[in-house]
């Protein structure tokens, strides 16, 4: 990782969670690896794996239609719908599962969360191509949550408008929280890119503030 692109490096939680802040412009964002502990980790991803209500659903980009190259779910408070790509997902009532993983990561953003999206790659062949959450019902500045279970995939980000600046890569391993604060979804672009390499099954929850 290139000098000056993070600050010093915490411990959380008993010497268990590493905390990294990135040194960024135009964000903030912050990394707590093993937010969750391992045998928590896997007891959520077996359980999130086999009951979450997965679907795969039609998305439209620069006017083409075609399948979401990944499984979805949107859950969250009764009230608080979300469009995206031209798809409108009512949120189904949060899980026990759901609300323990909202309030522990709450602690740390500041924020109520309302809903969450989860993600469910199931192989290298799933992915998320490069994209902003700066939807006006997020607010002006977003908060977001995002949670990982399962094989450890690439996160990508790069800023919009600034050439300058190379692009970031954060691997999102087993039970990490990664925050993204501020005015980061306004300037700064992300992603999680195919792989041919053979992985296995990764779950994504980013939980959100609708406004």
């Amino acid at each position: 990782m290139a000098q000056g692109l993070f600050d010093d490096t915490n411990l959380f939680s008993a010497g268990e969670t590493n905390i990294v802040r990135y040194n960024l412009p135009d964000a903030e964002l912050t990394l707590y690896e093993h937010f969750f502990d391992k045998e928590t980790a896997d007891d959520l991803y077996t359980t999130l794996l086999a009951n979450t209500k997965w679907q795969q659903d039609n998305i439209t980009i620069y006017g083409k239609t075609h399948l979401t190259p990944r499984l979805t779910a949107w859950y969250g408070d009764t009230s608080k719908s979300y469009t995206f790509s031209g798809t409108k997902m009512e949120p189904h009532p949060w899980s026990p599962e759901l609300l323990m993983i909202k309030e522990r990561i709450e602690t740390k953003a500041g924020v109520h969360f309302t809903s969450v999206l989860l993600n469910l790659y199931r192989d290298g062949n799933d992915s998320v191509g490069w994209h902003r959450d700066n939807e006006k019902e997020f607010g002006a500045n977003p908060v977001i949550g995002s949670v990982s279970f399962g094989e450890t995939r690439p996160f990508q980000i790069k800023h919009k408008f600034r050439k300058d600046l190379k692009k970031v890569e954060i691997p999102l391993t087993h039970g990490s929280y990664l925050l993204m604060a501020g005015p980061m979804q306004h300037f700064w672009e992300h992603q999680v890119p195919k792989t041919a390499k053979q992985i296995a099954p990764r779950i994504n929850l980013t939980f959100r503030v609708i406004l």
